[in-house]
């Protein structure tokens, strides 16, 4: 059993939805037309591990944090290949329940020759089925012990109000990861409970739909100008999820990078900062990136130009040579993540996160095998100098 540590780095819990082997197709199937023969071009299969939660947490051991996640798996092949590395870094298993008969999450993608998902066929009866409230309420006491808490949309929605119910009981801040348009509709029920919140732009709006009774937003279909532009086409949906009480937005764009969206003022984020603790098996990571001067720039720009309680910020993204875009955005919140149990604040988290996820689409694997701590601090350094205030 993994000890029960207080400190940041060492206790990150994760009420972990979805364990997935990903069948990865590298060159996409064309589709003859009506005088053609039928013809499949697939060049690469790989069988790779995957699963939002999973892919955050792994992203996140290797950054030097010890994640505990809550999930279940069949004592199938997919089911051993997913252990197997939660094996061999001296991670605990014990929230993952094992159940023989039953068959371990798989999705098969297909990939077109950019590396962007074109298509899929999910098989995840068994998280909605056995990732019970009861299987959570067994590791209250390690959530109750536990600094943060993320929860995604995977979960049925009886285990998902569970997991956020625990977490506020014991004032655990939680994060969220909306998974999908579909999903993040689930937010609806919990969101009285959420802190962070990680969408992409249609998952924003997806989400402010849900919460919004009167006002419907429509998804993004026409170009902008400039990321301004684009900003304050999302600030209406955004501003429904601060008015609801989530604290911070971490809105990813893609290759445009990253819009932060925070209420509550410097003083929010500064407490919260002050609360974590950084241990050893961070301290390598929180000494190389953590920067306080462009840290303080930061916090007097939000403190001396802010007119309300609500701030943003505009993170770019880095040229990359893509190989595949699947686990970009869960590892750009896994490097967030770390970063925070590391004892680095919020800004520099982000730099961090999107650094981490450059690293990740230029890998074949949702997660790459190993992270160069100095190209990540040379990278961050690079996205805080280019980061922009947004007028909110």
């Amino acid at each position: 059993m993994m000890p029960l540590l207080r400190s940041l780095s060492e206790a990150w819990y994760w009420i972990s939805m979805r364990f997935l082997m990903l069948t990865r197709f590298l060159e996409p199937l064309r589709l003859a037309s009506k005088l053609d023969i039928l013809q499949w071009f697939v060049v690469q299969v790989q069988y790779v591990s995957g699963g939002v939660a999973r892919n955050v947490a792994e992203c996140m051991s290797k950054l030097g944090t010890r994640p505990f996640i809550i999930s279940v798996v069949g004592l199938d092949m997919a089911g051993e290949l997913l252990l197997k590395y939660w094996k061999s870094a001296g991670l605990s298993t014990e929230g993952i329940l094992k159940l023989q008969g039953i068959a371990t999450p798989v999705v098969s993608n297909v990939y077109d020759c950019s590396g962007e998902l074109a298509a899929a066929v999910a098989s995840v009866e068994a998280v909605e089925t056995f990732v019970t409230p009861q299987w959570i309420k067994k590791f209250s006491h390690k959530i109750r012990s536990a600094p943060m808490v993320m929860v995604d949309a995977n979960l049925n929605p009886l285990a998902l109000k569970a997991a956020c119910q625990l977490a506020g009981e014991f004032s655990i801040p939680l994060w969220f990861e909306p998974v999908s348009i579909t999903k993040s509709v689930r937010i609806s029920s919990i969101i009285n409970y959420i802190t962070f919140a990680s969408p992409n732009v249609n998952e924003l709006i997806s989400m402010a739909n849900a919460l919004s009774l009167n006002k419907k937003f429509d998804f993004i279909t026409k170009s902008f100008q400039s990321i301004e532009t684009l900003f304050q086409m999302l600030k209406p949906a955004i501003c429904v999820l601060l008015e609801k009480g989530v604290k911070v937005l971490s809105v990813t764009l893609g290759s445009y990078g990253v819009f932060l969206c925070c209420t509550g003022g410097p003083d929010f984020i500064n407490e919260a900062l002050n609360r974590r603790t950084a241990s050893c098996s961070s301290r390598k990571l929180y000494e190389l990136v953590n920067n306080n001067s462009l840290a303080n720039r930061f916090h007097c720009n939000t403190e001396t130009g802010m007119k309300s309680s609500s701030f943003a910020y505009h993170f770019p993204s880095l040229p990359a040579s893509v190989v595949s875009l699947t686990g970009a955005g869960d590892c750009l919140v896994g490097g967030i993540l770390a970063s925070i149990c590391a004892g680095i604040d919020l800004m520099q988290s982000i730099a961090v996160g999107i650094t981490v996820a450059k690293a990740a689409v230029e890998a074949e694997s949702n997660v790459p095998a190993k992270y160069s701590l100095t190209t990540i601090k040379d990278e961050a350094v690079k996205i805080m100098s280019s980061a922009q205030p947004l007028a909110f």
